[in-house]
This record gives C-alpha cells, sequence and structure tokens, in this order.
C-alpha cells in the first residue's frame, strides 16, 4: 500500500471514527474548522521548511507528483505534499475526537490529589 493510499484511508477512517463511532462530529462544527485552519497554516510552514530546503525528501514513487520539491502544484501545496496536509487531518481529527468522546465521559482527571492521595477523578479498581 502506498502512502497515498495509507492517507486517503486514515482521512476516511478517521472521519467515519468522527460520524458514526464516537459519534463526536465534530467535522459538523464550525469552531472545528476554524481551528484546524490555525493548525494547517503552522503545518504548511514546518512542512514546506523541512521539505522546501530538502531537509526531508520523498521518493518519487511515494508521493503525488514526485520528488522534487515546488512552491505549489504537481501535488504540493507550500511544498508539502498532499499526503502529508492529508495525515495531518486525520491526526488532528482523530486527536480532538478522542478528547471530546473521552471529556463527555468524564475521564478528566485534576492534577491536585484529593484526601486519598490519588488525582481526582480517577477511579480505583474494586
Amino acid at each position: 500500500m502506498t502512502y497515498t493510499e495509507l492517507c486517503l484511508l486514515a482521512v476516511v477512517a478517521s472521519v467515519l471514527l468522527d460520524l458514526l463511532v464516537l459519534r463526536t462530529r465534530l467535522v459538523t462544527r464550525r469552531v472545528f474548522w476554524a481551528s484546524y485552519a490555525i493548525i494547517l497554516v503552522f503545518q504548511l510552514v514546518t512542512n514546506g521548511l523541512l521539505t522546501g530546503r530538502s531537509i526531508v525528501t520523498y521518493a518519487a514513487s511515494g508521493v503525488v507528483g514526485g520528488s522534487r520539491p515546488v512552491l505549489l502544484g504537481s501535488g504540493r501545496v507550500f511544498y508539502a505534499p498532499v499526503e502529508d496536509l492529508a495525515f495531518g487531518f486525520s491526526l488532528v481529527l482523530q486527536t480532538l475526537s478522542w478528547w471530546v468522546f473521552w471529556g463527555r465521559r468524564g475521564v478528566q482527571p485534576s492534577l491536585t490529589p484529593s484526601a486519598t492521595g490519588r488525582p481526582r477523578g480517577v477511579r480505583q479498581r474494586p
């Protein structure tokens, strides 16, 4: 399986996880897309510096458009391969989906210890 195929699979799996499995529905919210836009800017800057300066290189067969970094076009956006953008989207969506999912279930222990010495919100097994 190629990097391109894995990234497409990751995007589909992340969206299905968000909408159908965890039911957090983040991709339907404006606040998610506003947050993702901020993250995307920094991803493009970081990825652009690393790939544009050839610190990180890709095999020609590994990404759409080949191995030559260009600013725009040939499967690249500000030097970043579209696969990196898709994979980054999947990582961000899954991280936030799990965060919301577990937060709704009260799994957010406090860092301050309770009288028992355990952090608050952490349940002891019977």
